[in-house]
């Protein structure tokens, strides 16, 4: 029974975007794939092909850091923050929200992050870390122009399925609904923000709308043409 109402609360505190303790000191809000998009300065493809730790002049928390060297594959954000990149940084404690990544294997990665001191780049754990080949074809696509198109929507999160946003600038989001990993929050011609779902890109489709799971209103199908360059 005690275990039931642990794995309940936790649940609980997924669905009501609680900040959670990742680390044992690092904590991080529980979002949507496209607000962590939206609120990064950076988000970059890249192929990660060494590391090492070192001690800058200004650290960023009073601790060394993971210098990880990189080979910029493509730049989704952060175009007027800075033209290329070669080296990402981090913090080399984890429960200061320090990021580990596969150097030895050349691992290709999805990173957010922000600029810090001396032009340099931060990735932590609370932003965007995840390895290219475990994304979705739709969060591939959505990166494109999507997300950033959807910035301008709020992303409420709720804490049952099927809620309704509050104002016509924001999308109802149940954390385990098909929105998490295939949809965005976007303006509609109307401009009212609602959630869009690409039904190319995925094999099996869950229709999803404003109110929550398993409705179909307000969802706009969206058919593009194939791009030009690959994404897998």
């Amino acid at each position: 029974m005690d275990q039931v109402k642990v794995q309940l609360f936790l649940l609980i505190v997924v669905a009501l975007g609680i900040t959670v303790p990742m680390a044992e000191g690092c904590s991080c809000v529980h979002s949507h794939f496209q607000d962590l998009f939206c609120h990064s300065q950076i988000v970059i493809r890249a192929k990660i092909t060494g590391q090492k730790i070192i001690s800058p002049s200004y650290n960023l928390h009073g601790e060394k850091m993971i210098e990880y060297k990189i080979k910029l594959i493509k730049m989704f954000k952060g175009f007027d923050k800075v033209d290329t990149i070669q080296y990402i940084y981090t913090s080399i404690q984890e429960s200061l929200c320090g990021v580990k990544l596969d150097a030895k294997n050349k691992r290709q990665y999805l990173l957010s992050g922000y600029m810090w001191r001396e032009g340099k780049v931060v990735v932590e754990l609370c932003g965007i870390a995840e390895r290219w080949d475990d994304l979705l074809l739709a969060q591939k696509k959505n990166l494109k122009y999507r997300y950033q198109k959807g910035c301008e929507c709020k992303i409420s999160t709720c804490s049952r399925p099927r809620c309704r946003a509050i104002s016509a600038n924001e999308c109802a989001w149940f954390p385990f609904s098909t929105q998490t990993v295939q949809g965005v929050c976007m303006k509609r011609t109307n401009g009212t923000c609602n959630w869009y779902i690409d039904k190319s890109d995925s094999h099996t489709q869950h229709n999803v709308g404003q109110n929550g799971m398993g409705e179909t209103s307000g969802v706009l199908e969206v058919r593009e043409p194939k791009p030009t360059e690959t994404l897998q």
